[in-house]
């Protein structure tokens, strides 16, 4: 399996440091609001990573934090008159609701910043006994980036060729520019802990680096986050592991591409700005992941509307191609004779599960694994047309099951799209009294309204065919015509 790594810049064979285990990290999100789609998008791809390494047969154990102490979530109590210990727990709340909606699995380890203070002031004595960390008077604690001969591996930064004040935080007290905050001294009405400084906090680049150390310990095999946060977050956080304990934080860096809208950046001062909740109350979650998985994680994302409405499309073609699989395997005798209809669907189902695990093991192609989901689909399509009246119970349910399988792998949930194809009991009886025809089953019921709509079809009786298509309209229900035949649905299936 290869996988792009940030800090070679290339792909490189996945060598776990454990034999059948992978311990992953993720940076979470900072609880001051809702998320947006790009950091959506960032938490969707390595959901995706994840499930594909389990898959795979790799015993992972995933930690995301949770950022519930920094400046943002301060300013934000301050504007609503609140604690930050309140909106980060509002924030935090609805963070993980949004996930659960977005169909993201839980973390095994989810640490909270503000828990984890002991283990951060550990790693900072740490640094400081020695030589790559110092206190100023003020109880502020920085980091010696100079100190750190390798500073700049990660993101290819070059120190003296970087202006003072760029991306950086300049105070008198530092001894260099560049050196960041690890301990923060507590101002009047900000959140503070205990520490051999002084009352303070600590700084946001130190809480993943103590957080991972401590709980998945180091090297770890897969960090990961967005582009955005390469430098200079991830360079600050290997810095601080490489001076506290000579090793490496982790192994392969990961990171996603940026989202845009419409070709534009995303910003709230453009009002092109949308939450995951946002377009989660329009859209379904399978849809939305279907628009990002179209696109590589490395790869900037475009997203727009009009792509999402073409997601909802094609979310449909595959939920029917399921259903008519499924249906078309209930009506089928099962004889067990194979056709050559039945023996390019099995075909199929191999070449698609093939194509599908070449593209994901090649750093995680998503698009490639979609083109070969949509290849089954395509081939499921042309089998129930060619099969007609000869349709093989089991080799269509495989394929049925087959979508229904790499789709999970993308974390596509196609259980609630395509539960209740079936047609309730008590409809299909009303139905049936509605187009006169008797019935006392439920499934005879809907046979026989089927089959009297085919019938008079055949005579080319298209007033009673039409007769029967509208009774069943009025009671909320259509008649949908297949590859397979004719099938009675809910019209909000």
């Amino acid at each position: 399996m290869l996988v792009y790594n940030s800090q070679s810049h290339r792909k490189q064979e996945l060598e776990p440091i454990e034999p059948g285990k992978i311990r992953m990290y993720v940076c979470g999100p900072t609880v001051y609001d809702q998320i947006h789609i790009g950091n959506a998008r960032t938490f969707l791809s390595f959901d995706v990573i994840r499930r594909y390494l389990m898959f795979k047969g790799y015993e992972v154990t995933f930690a995301q934090n949770l950022t519930d102490v920094d400046d943002k979530i301060i300013n934000r109590a301050n504007e609503q008159g609140r604690t930050a210990s309140e909106v980060a727990e509002e924030f935090s709340d609805k963070f993980i609701e949004q996930m659960h909606r977005f169909g993201i699995l839980d973390p095994d380890i989810r640490p909270r910043a503000t828990r984890e203070i002991e283990a951060m002031q550990q790693m900072i004595v740490s640094l400081i006994e020695q030589g790559n960390a110092y206190a100023v008077p003020s109880g502020d604690v920085y980091f010696s980036v100079r100190s750190d001969h390798a500073y700049g591996v990660l993101s290819g930064r070059d120190l003296d060729q970087l202006r003072a004040g760029e991306r950086v935080e300049v105070n008198d007290e530092k001894r260099d520019p560049f050196d960041f905050a690890l301990w923060k001294a507590a101002k009047p009405g900000e959140p503070s802990w205990p520490s051999p400084w002084g009352e303070g906090r600590p700084g946001w680049h130190t809480e993943c680096c103590a957080m991972i150390h401590r709980y998945l310990g180091t090297p770890i095999d897969i960090h990961g986050g967005g582009a955005d946060l390469i430098f200079p977050h991830h360079e600050n956080e290997t810095a601080q592991a490489m001076c506290a304990w000579h090793a490496p934080l982790a192994n392969v860096w990961m990171h996603t591409g940026m989202l845009q809208l419409n070709n534009d950046k995303m910003s709230k001062s453009q009002g092109n700005f949308y939450t995951l909740k946002e377009v989660l109350d329009n859209y379904s979650a399978n849809a939305v992941r279907i628009l990002m998985l179209q696109t590589h994680y490395r790869a900037p994302l475009d997203f727009s509307f009009d792509r999402l409405d073409g997601a909802v499309s094609t979310l449909e073609r595959l939920t029917s191609c399921v259903k008519n699989l499924r249906w078309a395997a209930e009506a089928a005798p099962a004889d067990g004779n194979l056709t050559d209809e039945d023996r390019a669907l099995g075909a199929a189902i191999d070449s698609a599960h093939g194509e599908f695990v070449a593209s994901m093991d090649d750093d995680f192609n998503t698009a490639g694994g979609l083109a070969a989901i949509f290849g089954l689909v395509t081939a499921s399509n042309k089998y129930l047309s060619d099969a007609a009246g000869s349709i093989e119970t089991a080799v269509t349910l495989r394929a049925a099951d087959a979508l229904m399988e790499l789709c999970g792998v993308l974390g596509i949930d196609l259980s609630k799209e395509v539960a209740g194809s079936e047609l309730p009991a008590e409809l299909v009886t009303l139905a049936a009294e509605r187009a006169s025809y008797a019935g006392t089953d439920p499934e005879e019921a809907a046979e026989a309204l089927l089959e009297a709509r085919q019938a008079a079809r055949a005579a080319k009786d298209w007033g009673t065919a039409d007769a029967i298509r509208d009774g069943i309209a009025a009671l909320g229900l259509v008649v949908e015509d297949t590859a397979a035949g004719a099938r009675l649905r809910r019209t909000k299936d």
